[in-house]
């Protein structure tokens, strides 16, 4: 191609052309390192690989091995001791009770229903009898649960693991890692321990079955009051059905929640063939049956049964088991108060029960008015209320007096005492704390306190005059409210009438036509039902006229709580039974500390609180002071509802607060005729208060005046301010809410005749 060219030209460009060529190719000392071998990339990567996973061996056989330390060896697998007992101690250290798991009573497997077999297993454990302690596919669903949810909410536990928890205290029962390793080593150790059969023995010996009982035994007898052998089908998916959560699915305590459980388990024994479908149809709709067995009576048997059912509620809080692991609950009840309470609330439930004996007695009417005499024959019945035969038990909610009595420390909400009912017929319903009753006049003070906190002063008046009206009289006042068409005319108990009263005189004596009119003419029924909320009722308020009067149904032990409030300047505090839980190392788990609530402001409580001493000193309360010698500071109100059913009195001084009932379960039954709150409750409330303020010697002083708050004199008659000429008395008002005009009535010294005891006009 260069032929064209002059020598010399193609000489000089191919040498240009070589020297340009060398300018662009790279130095020889620039050049990158050839790649090494194939062979050696892969070599240096296993035994990294290998160093990691040996690395990672060894730090998980020393994990393993540290986890192992406290888990139960060889001889702990082969030689089980029982738990220890949890002791419920009182305040000044005495043993109340104890809850333990030796109620176990150890029965072989073949002595156990088959159906009792197969429905734990098709509920707890498909595949027992196939894997070797952990059932792997269990493993897998709940890892692919928990990572999808980023959660701890699908469990794997195998009866085996279950087994394991159940019996050692050291795996657990908080749900972490940690402790699930715990629980599939020990597992592992017991599959190479015993025999399936006998791990399925040991698992129904020792799972809790609710109510303290453990062991399939020892649950038979408590909810059917027979041997687990003659379990029945029914009765065996039920008692599986308890399993998961005993505090949740007790057939005693939650039979809708328990009919849903065993159901589910028969579904489950259908599906794994154990049942046919046909003895699953016949089951399915068959209502629940359980026995109540009659309890042991121990010491303020009420009370222990109270602790132990909200400690329950605990268990997985504190990641304790409350009948195992040996804990020390200390709790607010003082022995020397309660002994003194047990006995005074005994003697004086036997005087009534003697008045309602009578009763019966006197008249066949009344027996034949409860009782169905087809079952029981008259003679039989009266040798019953005679006390020649003890009363049978489906027969005591109609012929036995029963009763609460609650006391409480105002200041801390410590419940000092406590009875749920008599005492030589003791059962599991606690009537301090679960009952329901309407309060009569007890509930009075809720209606005061909303007027009250309304602005109306103590001193105003009202008519204390028959009234009659219909519900649609209060729709203009109340849209919303709950109206009737019915004629509505409260009277007072004792059937009197007179002029203008103050609302002073109206508690005082307890006048149920001052409360009518309130309702009708101060505050709404809402209003008032409002208030009892922010007094921590939980229980349903009818916001209708009647709630003036005491109609809608209270717990005795949050009524007491109200009242405590108001002794407390306006401050409730939540009532509690548990100060701390030890642990069996001396540790504290958990103090309890009560809420509080302000409910209402400090002054205003001061002017209930006044009103209600007006009660004690000449009301329908003053029987305490003339009769019973209680001459300490205090306040309170007696409470009796329609047909003497249901006598209450709750009081309180500036240390402690009060309440009784006094009823019959069955509501129909009264105590009898003229049995006035002041009769039945109101003795064992003033015997109990004295007894323990002179035994205690607690302090005497009273209550102190808050700020806010104005005495001042005013007319005795028309309650306005005074003139030179009027007869005058001291009231108490909230600043603001003085009277603003002065009295035109007594211009002179010859005015109409006044009655001071009365505060009422005489005509």
């Amino acid at each position: 191609m260069f032929k064209d060219l002059p020598p010399d030209h193609s000489v000089a460009w191919a040498e240009e052309m070589a020297k340009m060529g060398a300018k662009n190719e790279p130095e020889a000392d620039s050049e990158p390192p050839p790649p090494p071998p194939p062979q050696r990339h892969w070599r240096a990567a296993f035994k990294q690989a290998f160093l990691l996973i040996v690395a990672g061996g060894v730090f998980l056989t020393g994990y393993l091995a540290f986890l192992a330390r406290d888990l139960p060896s060889l001889r702990q697998l082969q030689d089980f001791s029982p738990a220890t007992a949890t002791k419920i101690l009182s305040r000044d250290g005495k043993l109340i009770s104890e809850l333990f798991t030796q109620q176990r009573v150890l029965i072989s497997l073949d002595k156990m229903p088959v159906d009792v077999r197969h429905a734990a297993i098709s509920m707890e454990d498909r595949k027992f009898y196939d894997h070797w302690g952990v059932s792997m596919r269990s493993v897998a669903r709940a890892i692919m649960v928990d990572l999808s949810t980023l959660s701890f909410s699908q469990g794997f536990s195998s009866l085996t693991q279950q087994l394991a928890r159940t019996l050692y205290d050291q795996i657990g029962f908080r749900k972490t890692v940690k402790r699930k390793i715990k629980e599939i080593l020990t597992a592992i150790q017991i599959e190479r321990t015993y025999t399936k059969n006998e791990i399925l023995e040991m698992y129904l010996n020792s799972v809790h079955f609710g109510h303290g009982t453990y062991g399939i035994q020892a649950a038979a007898r408590e909810y059917y009051q027979k041997d687990a052998r003659d379990l029945s089908l029914e009765e065996s998916s039920t008692l599986i059905g308890v399993l998961p959560s005993p505090a949740n699915y007790s057939p005693k305590r939650h039979p809708d929640r328990a009919f849903w459980r065993r159901n589910l388990v028969l579904r489950s024994m259908v599906g794994q063939g154990y049942i046919a479908e046909d003895e699953y149809e016949r089951l399915r709709y068959k209502p629940m049956a359980v026995q109540e067995r009659e309890p042991v009576p121990g010491y303020a048997p009420y009370f222990s049964e109270y602790v132990r059912r909200m400690m329950e509620k605990e268990d997985d809080q504190l990641g304790i088991n409350l009948y195992r692991d040996g804990l020390s609950i200390h709790t607010t009840l003082d022995t020397r108060m309660q002994d003194i309470a047990e006995r005074i609330f005994q003697e004086e439930i036997d005087r009534s029960q003697a008045v309602l004996n009578k009763a019966f007695l006197e008249d066949d009417s009344l027996i034949y008015s409860v009782i169905d005499t087809l079952l029981y024959p008259m003679d039989s019945l009266k040798m019953i209320i005679r006390g020649e035969l003890r009363v049978p038990e489906d027969l005591r909610d109609r012929l036995l007096v029963q009763g609460a009595f609650i006391l409480l420390e105002n200041d801390t909400g410590n419940i000092l005492a406590m009875i749920g009912g008599r005492g030589d017929y003791p059962d599991y319903f606690n009537r301090a704390s679960q009952a329901q009753r309407q309060p009569g006049s007890t509930f009075k003070p809720m209606l005061y306190i909303t007027a009250i906190d309304k602005g109306f002063p103590v001193s105003t008046l009202l008519l204390n005059q028959s009234l009659a009206s219909t519900g649609h009289d209060l729709v203009d006042r109340q849209p919303g409210a709950l109206v009737d068409t019915s004629v509505w005319n409260p009277q007072n108990d004792d059937g009197s009438s007179s002029g203008l009263v103050t609302m002073r005189i109206g508690l005082k004596r307890s006048l149920n036509i001052i409360s009518a009119r309130m309702i009708q003419e101060l505050v709404t029924p809402v209003e008032v039902v409002k208030m009892a909320k922010r007094f921590q009722f939980t229980t349903p308020m009818r916001a209708v006229r009647a709630i003036s009067l005491g109609t809608s149904e209270v717990i005795p032990l949050e009524i007491t709580a109200s009242y405590a409030a108001v002794a407390n300047h306006g401050v409730w505090v939540d009532p509690i039974a548990v100060s701390r839980v030890v642990d069996r190392r001396g540790k504290t788990l958990r103090e309890f500390i009560p809420e509080r609530k302000e409910v209402i402001r400090a002054d205003k409580a001061y002017l209930l609180l006044d009103l209600m001493r007006g009660v004690m000193n000449g009301g329908t309360g003053s029987r305490a002071r003339w009769m019973y010698q209680f001459n300490r500071p205090a306040a309170g109100k007696t409470g009796t509802t329609d047909n003497w059913t249901d006598a209450w009195f709750i009081g309180f001084t500036p240390h402690l607060s009060g309440g009784v009932w006094f009823g019959v379960d069955d509501p129909r039954v009264s105590l009898g005729k003229n049995q006035y709150g002041n009769e039945v409750a109101l003795p064992v409330w003033a015997r109990i208060m004295r007894e323990i303020h002179q035994t205690f010697d607690l302090p005497r002083s009273s209550w102190k005046m808050p700020d806010g708050l104005a005495t001042m004199k005013i007319c005795a008659v028309t309650k306005d301010r005074p003139t030179a000429y009027c007869p005058t008395e001291r009231e108490i008002f909230l600043t603001g809410t003085e009277p603003p005009d002065t009295c035109e009535i007594h211009t002179s010294i010859d005015t109409e005749t006044y009655d001071p005891d009365d505060d009422i006009f005489l005509n």
